[in-house]
């Protein structure tokens, strides 16, 4: 499966946010990277697919009780 970088908004607004998703994102097959722009009004989170889908990476970040929603490129 070919790699590709997918963006979210996001509702994760700190660092605190960020480490409630933090071993979930890390430890999810299929993420070789993330990042999450707190700069960004938008709070863009960013991953690095290595297979993985977009559903599947909104699936981790709902399951903590964060919103996600693709970026239409």
């Amino acid at each position: 499966m070919e790699n590709k970088e997918f963006q979210f908004k996001t509702n994760l607004n700190c660092g605190g946010c960020i480490s409630k998703v933090q071993s979930d994102l890390d430890n999810a097959n299929g993420i070789c990277e993330w990042n999450v722009d707190t700069a960004n009004s938008d709070k863009i989170l960013t991953v690095k697919s290595e297979g993985i889908s977009e559903d599947e990476v909104i699936a981790i970040i709902r399951k903590k009780g964060f919103k996600a929603e693709p970026l239409s490129k």
